[in-house]
């Protein structure tokens, strides 16, 4: 049996030396601060996924830049943890208005790209470490 992992697609947002992080409203890991990202649809490339899930969550429509790599995590997902393959982008908010949906979020702060806080998810982390080389 195979079990492999599932696609997604993220956004490391920045405006200078700093980048917008969103603090999770849902379970997993709720209450911890995220980068804007999710899933793949059936057909759908992560890096459309990654400028969809942008708009979703933020409500602006971003321009990716830079690819900064795929990496592998977990996530918990009706009492299983899941293998899951996180590709990420930066990118920058280029129309709209910074709008968080509450359903994804319940705050969204800028954080120095430099020094930045811990993340849900080691993915996350590892892309801001990415980002911070090329920032």
């Amino acid at each position: 049996m195979f079990v492999n992992p599932r696609p997604s697609g993220g956004v490391v947002v920045v405006d200078g030396d700093r980048f917008l992080a969103l603090l999770r409203a849902r379970e997993p890991r709720a209450g911890k601060w995220e980068l804007p990202g999710g899933f793949c649809g059936g057909w759908e490339h992560p890096s459309e996924a990654a400028v969809r899930e942008a708009r979703e969550e933020l409500g602006v429509d971003v321009a990716l830049g830079p690819y900064l790599g795929m990496f592998l995590d977990e996530y918990e997902y009706q009492g299983e943890t899941l293998p899951v393959l996180d590709c990420f982008w930066i990118a920058r908010i280029v129309a709209g208005e910074l709008a968080v949906d509450p359903g994804e979020a319940v705050d969204h702060r800028w954080f120095p790209l430099h020094g930045p806080p811990s993340l849900a998810f080691s993915s996350m982390d590892s892309a801001l470490v990415e980002a911070g080389r090329l920032v």
